[in-house]
């Protein structure tokens, strides 16, 4: 199994370099961080990417929320998970996606490295309590 992982750095400027790499090495799990889409905007994945199931979540969600966007998009991930494999999401958050393949589990994280005051990753009770079930899995960390 292959797994590749990428900073889009927006899905505007980054999803053709994410579509040469699928050409390239066609890897069957591809975690993207930083595709910058409001939630509206997430179908994208689905539309660009239609081998892979795409699981993920807007970091703007809370922006979206208070009306009128201001300033430039941020945040964001994206895992995209080959067609021909069974896979399950556990949980998605606005920094993090778990998703469950086979007897994995992957864990795609985005933490920026300064100017958000939110940046730290802190371990909720619902989301410890999924990943408890899933305890006789293999974990794989990629960020």
């Amino acid at each position: 199994m292959s797994i590749m992982s990428y900073n889009v750095h927006g899905f505007n400027c980054g999803h053709r370099s994410v579509r040469d790499y699928i050409l390239q090495d066609m890897p069957d799990i591809f975690l993207l961080q930083e595709h910058w889409l409001t939630p509206a905007n997430l179908i994208k994945f689905d539309e660009t990417f239609p081998q892979y199931f795409c699981f993920g979540s807007s970091a703007m969600n809370a922006c979206v929320q208070k009306g009128v966007l201001r300033g430039r998009p941020f945040g964001g991930v994206m895992t995209l998970i080959n067609r021909k494999l069974k896979a399950e999401v556990i949980c998605a958050a606005e920094r993090y996606v778990i998703v469950a393949v086979g007897n994995l589990l992957i864990i795609n994280v985005y933490l920026p490295c300064a100017g958000s005051s939110d940046r730290n990753f802190e371990e909720r009770e619902k989301e410890r309590e999924r990943l408890f079930r899933y305890k006789t899995k293999q974990y794989i960390q990629y960020q």
